[in-house]
């Protein structure tokens, strides 16, 4: 884990990071699908998904994969005290993920550019979730708004 963020200047493009993994429990998409409301058959009635759904355990809503994915990140420090905005993102969910799926992310350091502001730059990131078979689960493109070093004073 890395203790203190990159900065702006320290984000290569084309760096590679991997966070280490975290297996989906039932409480996980128990607890996710009551507190924001997700009430839908296919997250808490296990007789509609042996009769009617598609999936073969119980999924776990594509939203969860993605905040999941996002604090997997967050432990690796590698925005931690730089990472300034979350901007957006363009999120594909490819395949299912089901209780008892472990997942890892890794990040790729795509593009960075200046901003007007000497203090700030902007940092697109592509995120490949992948289960515990090593397929891609979830993909991501995002941008953040992180921190530059501080200027010396001279």
């Amino acid at each position: 884990m890395i203790r203190q963020g990159l900065t702006y200047e320290e984000h290569e493009i084309g760096a590679t990071y991997e966070t280490l993994g975290r297996t989906v429990t039932e409480a996980d998409i128990c607890a996710f699908v009551n507190l924001c409301g997700f009430n839908e058959p296919l997250f808490y009635d296990m007789e509609y998904v042996a009769t009617s759904s598609v999936f073969k355990g119980k999924p776990a809503p594509g939203a969860f994969t993605f905040c999941l994915s996002e604090g997997l990140v967050m432990q690796t420090g590698l925005i931690h005290g730089t990472g300034m905005s979350y901007l957006g993102s363009d999120i594909k969910i490819v395949s299912p993920v089901l209780v008892g799926d472990t997942l890892r992310v890794r990040v790729v350091i795509t593009d960075k550019r200046e901003t007007k502001k000497p203090d700030r730059g902007i940092v697109s990131y592509r995120h490949e979730v992948l289960n515990h078979r090593g397929e891609l689960v979830l993909e991501a493109a995002i941008k953040r708004m992180i921190k530059r070093k501080a200027a010396s004073a001279s």
